[in-house]
Order: structure tokens, then C-alpha cells, then sequence
């Protein structure tokens, strides 16, 4: 599948790390390092614009790197990126940790999964059918 792209930094188009990878790195495009104290959050920009076709959208996603070694993460995980947005893509950072850590232009920051979506149609109901699990949620399984 070929989606537009628009590339506003000096870097590569973001590209699959292995055959089998599902996500895209995204890096950030700053013109200086940024830091980011302890639960600060901050929107970076990527310089990157697409177009994707209806019925996709792109999921940004954090970085399993960064966030085991330094508590980087996303604050909307995963975002989601519209098939009619036509913006920057940014992403929104967030220092888990209790120490300062500072983000080097050109970092990869997230991860893009672009992915396949339905729009539904609402089906007004006075009862939904019964299932073994009925109603119960957080734990009700018993699985560990």
C-alpha cells in the first residue's frame, strides 16, 4: 500500500526496523536538544505530513526502548492520526521517571502502526444477548 508523504525534516522517511516489524519509527525534529524534567510533557514535532486513504488510520505508540531504560512514554497512547488530518504529525512525551532526560533532534521518539479501521452504525436495543461472562469486568475471569 502506498500512502503520501510529506517530509519537512532532514531526516529519512520513517521506514519498518524488520521484515516483520508492524510499527514505523517517528523521529524528533528539533532544532536543539529538549529536556524533559520529571513528568513534564512536551509536543514534538516530527516534520512529517500524510494522506492517508479512508478506512485508515495511523496509531502512534511509544517506544518499548525508551520507556524501560528512561520512563518516556506517551500521554494519548495510542493516538490516532485521522485519514482527513492534513497537520504536522507531533508527538506528545511525557517523562514517567525521576530523573531529567534530554531528547536529541533526529531521536526516534514513537512508533507508527498504520492500520485498517470500521466506521459502525448504532443499533438502539432495549437488551444486549447474554454471554457466560455477563457483565463482569476487571479480574472476573480468574485467570492470572
Amino acid at each position: 500500500m502506498k500512502i503520501k508523504i510529506l517530509n519537512r525534516s532532514p531526516f529519512d522517511l520513517p521506514q519498518y526496523a524488520t521484515p516483520l516489524s508492524a510499527g514505523m519509527d517517528l523521529r524528533a525534529h528539533l532544532p536543539e536538544p529538549l529536556t524533559l524534567a520529571p513528568l513534564q510533557r512536551a509536543l514534538v514535532p516530527t516534520g512529517l505530513f500524510i494522506e492517508l486513504p479512508g478506512g485508515y488510520e495511523a496509531q502512534i505508540r511509544p517506544r518499548s526502548g525508551l520507556a524501560a531504560k528512561h520512563g518516556i512514554s506517551l500521554v494519548n497512547s495510542p493516538g490516532t492520526i485521522d485519514a482527513d488530518y492534513r497537520g504536522e504529525i507531533k508527538i506528545i512525551l511525557v517523562n514517567l521517571s525521576d530523573t531529567p532526560f534530554v531528547l536529541q533532534p533526529g531521536e526516534r521518539i514513537a512508533q507508527m502502526v498504520v492500520a485498517r479501521h470500521e466506521q459502525v452504525e448504532w443499533d438502539a436495543v432495549a437488551k444486549l444477548d447474554d454471554t457466560a461472562r455477563g457483565a463482569g469486568g476487571f479480574g472476573s475471569t480468574g485467570k492470572e
